[in-house]
């Protein structure tokens, strides 16, 4: 594999840090090199959140991306300033219950892009009951699509990455990355 670099990016509180933090640390127990950048708006909550990982095979020089190879994207704002950045061929995942126009001023990048996968990730937590899980759903839909990481990494960085006060989640956690699974896989099942 080479150098992958990923950037995620969302509103604060859409757990965009932990998305990328659970990946990072999900790919370094694996046994690949692993940096995790985060940048975050004064504001937090509410405000933009974006993080990058880049995952690799040797050691990493730099932990900047200037070309992404994935982006993982929760809203518009995050598109508009993500996508231009996105290499020619590269992979994209937006959540498409809160991203349901793609801006055509885009259109061009998006059709350079090697793979668009439209996931209604916080329709999908929505519907289990925790909406805020989207970040969740969305790692089981980048698990599937991606085969770069296995979902038993994933989740024994799940079980260590929880904080002790809040491991009633870990099992919600799980349940959600496995719906992110299926909606992919149900997708490529329709599509053969």
């Amino acid at each position: 594999m080479k150098e992958t670099g990923i950037v995620i990016a969302g509103f604060g509180g859409q757990g965009i840090l932990f998305l990328g933090k659970t990946i990072a640390h999900a790919a370094m127990v694996s046994g690949k090199e692993v940096t995790w950048f985060p940048s975050y708006g004064a504001e937090m909550r509410g405000g933009t959140a974006n993080c990058t990982v880049v995952v690799s095979e040797e050691l990493i020089g730099s932990p900047v991306v200037s070309e992404i190879d994935i982006l993982i994207v929760f809203n518009e704002a995050s598109l508009k300033k993500f996508l231009p950045r996105l290499k020619q061929k590269g992979i994209l995942f937006y959540d498409s219950s809160t991203i349901t126009v793609l801006p055509p001023e885009m259109e061009d990048k998006l059709s350079s892009a090697s793979e668009v996968f439209n996931v209604p990730a916080t329709e999908i937590a929505a519907s289990d009951g925790n909406p805020r899980g989207a970040n969740m759903v969305m790692l089981g839909a980048f698990i599937s699509a991606m085969n770069f990481l296995e979902p038993e990494a994933v989740y024994r960085t799940i079980e260590e990455k929880v904080p002790s006060s809040r491991k009633k989640l870990i099992d919600i956690n799980k349940r959600l990355i496995n719906k992110g699974i299926e909606y992919i896989e149900n997708k490529k099942a329709n599509n053969s």
